[in-house]
């Protein structure tokens, strides 16, 4: 059986309120955003043992000051200090993996010519890596679709950029993006393999699992027939209908700063209340568990 854990960018909430729903559910882990000044370890560690909830890792949040390959060295020397602290984090709360996204989320246009964007990634992340080491966190290099990065979309970049920063360093893949990405899905994880570090799980839609069309029969079977053994990271984002077809949707019961809401709404969600948030985990962990190998 498949350990699940859960992103939580997606509703900014109280980690409490988020650890809370995680345990109810069923979930084991979660795999905190990468805002290492927003979560004081001691804290933290008490909420994660009370709730029972496993600090799998952390995932960057690329936002527009963080980009590895930004053209202002500045500006990547920064992304590199940020990345650090996140990995920091995510030993002191006895996590196991950071995964993260080189450039900045929603940025397409190039700064500079591949070789030269390669070598600033490269070079930034060597110097993540060997922090990492001494931390004995592991790194997992997740690439995105076409829409949220123009620099590294498919698992042969990743992997070629993997192998590149050093033997230690691992691939995150995500569901939703493999899905627009790969000419197979499934052939991309069997050619990743054992340097699989980290896996995202939602839709092809990037709604719920069980709420589009993919075969996550077949998709678990896969991650199951090359020995994958780390958790699935609920991550999904789901569509506000802003059409006359929408529903009445009830207050979300919760706010964000101007920079989450810009970062959620960028992916073409929403705030929404915790009754709606809490039902697709709660259907998300009911279809996994269903589709799982026997």
């Amino acid at each position: 059986m498949f350990k699940l854990a859960a992103h939580n960018w997606m509703r900014p909430e109280p980690l409490e309120v988020t650890l809370a729903r995680l345990s109810r559910l069923g979930y084991a882990g979660i795999e905190i955003m990468g805002e290492p000044a927003r979560y004081e370890p001691k804290a933290t560690r008490a909420l994660l043992k009370k709730h029972k909830v496993e600090c799998w890792g952390a995932v960057s949040i690329m936002l527009k000051c963080r980009d590895l390959i930004h053209a202002d060295y500045y500006l990547r020397l920064g992304s590199i200090a940020y990345l650090k602290d996140c990995i920091t984090l995510v030993k002191e709360l006895g996590g196991q993996i950071m995964t993260i996204v080189p450039s900045e989320v929603g940025k397409i246009a190039a700064m500079a010519d591949p070789e030269t964007e390669w070598s600033w990634a490269v070079e930034g992340l060597r110097q993540v890596a060997e922090h990492a080491r001494k931390q004995k966190v592991r790194i997992a290099i997740e690439p995105l679709n076409r829409f949220e990065t123009n620099f590294l979309n498919r698992h042969d970049q990743a992997l070629a950029l993997a192998a590149e920063v050093g033997d230690e360093v691992g691939v995150c893949l995500d569901a939703f993006h493999i899905n627009i990405e790969e000419e197979d899905p499934f052939a991309a994880i069997r050619k990743v393999g054992k340097k699989l570090f980290d896996f995202h799980i939602a839709d092809n839609n990037r709604r719920p699992p069980g709420e589009g069309t993919y075969d996550w029969k077949k998709l678990l079977k896969t991650l199951d027939d090359i020995g994958y053994r780390g958790f699935l990271t609920t991550e999904f984002v789901v569509p506000m209908d802003r059409s006359p077809l929408a529903k009445k949707s009830s207050d979300s019961g919760t706010t964000a700063t101007a920079e989450e809401l810009k970062f959620i709404r960028d992916h073409g969600s929403d705030l929404m209340s915790d009754a709606e948030y809490s039902g697709h985990f709660e259907r998300c962990i009911k279809h996994i568990r269903k589709c799982e190998p026997k």
